[in-house]
């Protein structure tokens, strides 16, 4: 019996995931977290723990290194709110371009009797534009950005689109009619919208400040609904009173952005939907199965991809560092024991690598003594065998 531990609301979908093999919040030594917003820094992990799952995109909230040297893998779900941002951000597209916030604002406080006259006469303050034809520039270009771009263009954007890192897989999903900039300020040189997608990390930290606002045209409207810190938010208050930019949106606030005219802060709804939060507790209750089963890796945060078919009767997997001579170590500690490999995989992911081994023969007593002469090898993290059913 698998032992699950979880933390927050985790939508009733995706508890329901998990088949009769896996107990939910009966031990304090699971096998595997499922989270959302939980704080785990401050937290020990215990020794049982094989992998966090992490029901959302952001895994600030986890300390990988601390996870890593526990030998536990740490995965997040990719995509399952993306459909939500992109539907927040094609909404504050509308409003933004529609001065709907001043509009509602001011309807809100003129209620006096003559209110339809004074409407009618003092509604062209609030005359808009029409996204028809506008420029979007789309910083980052993943699941959300992605989403984003193609929706914009079927409202008649012309669109922009900046990712150094953009994957094959992902280039798939992006319309031919999205043009490709190769620098972020050849991106927003001309936008009159810009809206950020990428994930938070040092390379994204200030990913917009002073110099890249200073490239965008003044009274360029501005959205971040990525990660906080990735847009540099004072200098966006220094580019809002000269003009530069028109309108900020965010939703991640911080004091310095309260009380602003030129500032909507919302408190990180982008991915509050009820659909969102299914997508995200299956896909990571998912991820926690085949990670446990079969040991198999997609998508996981601090280990390489590696999918490797389990069609034997018995599979190590072994978690080390990426250091020389690691897989000649393991596959030695298997000759000694007299077993024949039938199927072996490697990958690395920067300082951390993986080792699926499969085996047909194997019996319990030595099963135990390669288990213990694996994990005695220096730089690895974690052994397992997984038992094919």
């Amino acid at each position: 019996m698998y032992q699950i531990k979880t933390y927050n609301a985790i939508a009733q979908a995706g508890l329901d995931t998990f088949t009769n093999d896996y107990a939910l919040n009966q031990s304090d030594q699971p096998d595997a977290y499922l989270i959302r917003s939980v704080d785990l820094h401050h937290q020990a992990l215990p020794k049982s723990l094989k992998v966090i799952a992490r029901a959302g995109a952001g895994v600030n909230n986890i300390p990988l290194d601390v996870a890593t040297n526990n030998g536990t893998a740490v995965f997040n779900t990719p995509g399952s709110n993306a459909n939500a941002v992109k539907e927040l951000i094609i909404a504050l597209l509308v409003i933004a371009s529609r001065n709907l916030m001043a509009a509602a604002s001011y309807s809100a406080e003129h209620t006096e009797a003559d209110v339809s006259q004074r409407t009618e006469h003092d509604k062209t303050k609030f005359n808009g534009t029409e996204l028809l034809g506008k420029t979007l520039a789309v910083i980052g270009l993943g699941h959300v950005g992605s989403l984003v771009a193609n929706a914009a263009l079927s409202l008649g954007m012309n669109v922009i689109g900046y990712d150094p890192y953009l994957s094959a897989d992902a280039a798939w999903n992006i319309s031919k009619q999205v043009q490709r900039a190769a620098t972020l300020q050849f991106a927003v040189n001309h936008a009159d919208y810009v809206t950020v997608h990428v994930p938070k990390s040092e390379d994204s930290l200030n990913l917009i400040g002073a110099t890249e606002l200073k490239a965008m045209p003044a009274g360029v409207q501005l959205f971040n609904y990525s990660r906080g810190g990735i847009v540099d938010n004072a200098a966006v208050l220094d580019a809002i009173q000269t003009g530069q930019v028109a309108h900020y949106y965010t939703d991640f606030g911080e004091p310095r952005l309260a009380n602003q005219a030129a500032v909507t802060v919302t408190p990180h709804i982008g991915g509050s939907t009820i659909e969102a939060e299914v997508n995200g507790a299956t896909q990571a209750a998912r991820t926690i199965m085949t990670y446990l089963e079969t040991g198999n890796v997609q998508y996981a945060i601090n280990l390489p991809t590696l999918n490797v078919p389990f069609n034997a009767a018995y599979r190590f997997t072994v978690m080390h560092q990426n250091v020389p001579n690691m897989v000649s170590q393991i596959t030695a500690k298997l000759a000694e024991a007299g077993l024949n490999i039938t199927t072996m995989a490697n990958a690395a992911k920067q300082h951390t690598a993986y080792t699926i081994i499969d085996v047909d023969d194997l019996d319990h007593e030595s099963s135990q003594h390669l288990i213990d002469a694996l994990n005695k090898i220096p730089a690895v993290y974690r052994v397992r065998l997984l038992i094919h059913h």
